[in-house]
């Protein structure tokens, strides 16, 4: 069963930085926006720590989620937050509408699967090495993954999987792909160590001068 987000909100008339550092203080909630699709950009208000809550599971950033704004129900995808340069606290959300009808653009957290047991890291003593650990999507909000699997069972030393190796659910595409082919970025590698890599020359040098 999918998971679901809601989160409540509340209209914020008052503006300006004092309002919100009130906001902040008395009240333990964040200003906010909603804006985009239809409707006109809405100030808003949301509680700190149900958000910052929420924020500790990974799938609320890649899911669309549901803002309840006394009682009206509106469908969002977070699109920015900003954060205290060095307290443990949120200062701003930015919130995008979205309808089944119109497709979005989304980062995705990817999920390395089988790195412990690919043979060439457990047999061979590769390491893996992760470009990215999120990729941008398109499609429709119906459609958006909670996140992409990447299986590294079959990846062979000194393989580079591509984002166009991604196996993607149905309708979802890579942002970076729509731009041709000069955007196919590595995603993860496999690889020999450094310092290993310099052994096996070594060792190799050492046999060919006892052929000698």
């Amino acid at each position: 069963m999918a998971q679901e987000f809601v989160i409540e909100a509340f209209a914020r008339g008052d503006q300006g930085r004092g309002a919100s550092r009130r906001l902040r203080r008395e009240e333990r909630k964040i200003p906010a926006i909603i804006y985009g699709g239809s409707g006109e950009a809405v100030s808003i208000s949301i509680w700190h720590n149900e958000l910052k809550k929420a924020l500790e599971n990974e799938a609320f950033f890649s899911h669309v989620l549901t803002l309840d704004l006394e009682g009206k129900k509106e469908s969002v995808i977070l699109k920015d937050l900003q954060r205290h340069p060095y307290k443990p606290l949120l200062t701003h959300a930015d919130f995008l509408r979205v309808d089944k009808d119109h497709e979005i653009h989304v980062n995705v957290p990817l999920h390395f699967l089988n790195e412990d047991s690919a043979p060439a890291i457990k047999l061979q003593g590769g390491v893996p090495l992760h470009q990215m650990t999120e990729v941008e999507v398109i499609c429709l909000p119906q459609n958006l993954p909670e996140f992409i699997e990447v299986d590294m069972a079959k990846v062979e030393m000194d393989q580079v999987l591509h984002l166009s190796d991604l196996i993607l659910p149905e309708g979802v595409r890579v942002a970076a792909l729509q731009q041709g082919a000069d955007h196919d970025l590595p995603v993860v590698s496999i690889h020999k160590p450094r310092g290993a890599r310099t052994d096996e020359v070594g060792e190799e040098g050492e046999e060919e001068e006892g052929k000698e």
